[in-house]
């Protein structure tokens, strides 16, 4: 059993690793380590479990950490007659994450409206044919979708997420 949930971890590593290098830019090693610290979870996970699970040098785990810390990624606490550091995702970093992704789709939203705006009163001249006439079907729907997914994501409770 223990066996196979090492392997479904590595595994889901890896997969959430080249998500978070693809959608944040970050250099393979430093995705994953932030890959492995997410599934990690609140116990934290120290220098040398990286180290020895992500099969790299000090050294780039050292400087990826470091990257990490200074994005305000990862944090670290310690225990009490343990001088080692255990890291740990920011606590802010899901509700950031959560506004940015908000905020786009706003922004994205008031384009869409200004898009449709402007084709409404173009397909409102009297001498526009009505075969020139814009469809504003994609905008409407996609104007819905946002706005409900805008008040969907908004319902979460992200003042009580607990990674």
């Amino acid at each position: 059993m223990e066996k196979n949930i090492c392997t479904k971890k590595s595994a889901l590593i890896e997969k959430l690793g080249v998500h978070i290098e693809a959608n944040n830019g970050y250099a393979p090693v430093a995705s994953r380590i932030l890959a492995y610290i997410i599934l990690t979870g609140k116990i934290g996970t120290t220098f040398e479990d990286l180290v020895s699970v992500l099969c790299a040098s000090k050294s780039t785990i050292s400087t990826h950490l470091n990257y990490l810390s200074d994005l305000k990624e990862i944090e670290y606490f310690t225990k009490t007659g343990d001088r080692k550091k255990y890291y740990v995702i920011t606590t802010n970093k899901i509700k950031n994450h959560i506004s940015t992704m908000i905020h786009k789709w706003e922004i994205e939203k008031e384009l869409h409206e200004e898009v449709r705006s402007y084709k409404k009163e173009i397909n409102n001249i009297e001498t526009t044919l009505e075969e020139e006439k814009f469809d504003l079907t994609f905008h409407n729907n996609y104007i819905q979708f946002l706005n409900q997914a805008i008040t969907s994501i908004s319902k979460l409770d992200i003042d009580n997420i607990n990674l």
